[in-house]
């Protein structure tokens, strides 16, 4: 509200009496600038928007999320010539300054990631419908699209297809299990990944295919 709105509702009493207007208007004056500054802090910190720096820091310890990473990430920097094509144009990620060879902070794309996956992990279901939903929201703008394979034996794989080699910063997040989409008790053995349709038995899908289409997947350890 502005301070007009207060000075409206004064009754026709006292509305002609400017001295009474000038002390409500005194009284109100500060309120409506705390509350403007309120308003004004709701899209900074709006998720969506998306924020960057340190208002992502500030959501993190909000969620739960750190920016800083526990266990060094390698082999994500932009490189030439390499042969790897995930640290190649629009894969690598560029290195501060320094030349480290390890990434411990992450850069704020790769950490708005993070907090949206540990923001939907706080709200998971434990299901694995609600699992795919959740990764279908974190990187199909990837053009990602995650398999989830259940051992039956407390256990389960996870298949990463993408047209296009996985950037680098992006398979490390997943492979190190830093977003906490696991249950309780269940462990994730292995993670592979493919640029299509994978081979399987008797089925033929869009991401997955029998002889002659299907392709064999290629197995990444957990970071």
């Amino acid at each position: 509200m502005e301070t007009q709105d207060y000075i409206d509702l004064v009754t026709s009493k006292y509305a002609q009496q400017p001295d009474f207007l000038a002390v409500i208007t005194a009284n109100v004056a500060t309120p409506v600038q705390v509350q403007a500054l309120l308003a004004s802090m709701i899209p900074i910190f709006d998720i969506d928007t998306p924020p960057v720096g340190n208002q992502l820091d500030i959501i993190g310890q909000w969620v739960g999320a750190s920016r800083n990473i526990a266990v060094p990430i390698t082999g994500v920097f932009f490189t030439w010539d390499g042969t790897n094509p995930a640290i190649g144009w629009d894969s690598g990620s560029w290195a501060p300054s320094g030349n480290p060879t390890n990434l411990t902070t992450l850069t704020d794309d790769a950490y708005l990631v993070l907090i949206l996956g540990k923001i939907a992990a706080n709200n998971w279901d434990g299901t694995t419908d609600g699992a795919y939903a959740i990764w279908d929201s974190l990187f199909a703008s990837q053009g990602i699209t995650i398999l989830i394979q259940d051992h039956c034996d407390m256990s389960y794989a996870m298949v990463l297809l993408s047209d296009t080699p996985i950037p680098a910063l992006t398979l490390a997040i997943i492979t190190g299990g830093l977003i906490p989409l696991r249950p309780e008790g269940i462990e994730i053995t292995e993670y592979f990944t493919s640029t299509g349709p994978v081979f399987a038995w008797d089925t033929e899908t869009t991401y997955l295919a029998g002889w002659d289409t299907g392709l064999w997947a290629t197995e990444n350890f957990p970071s």
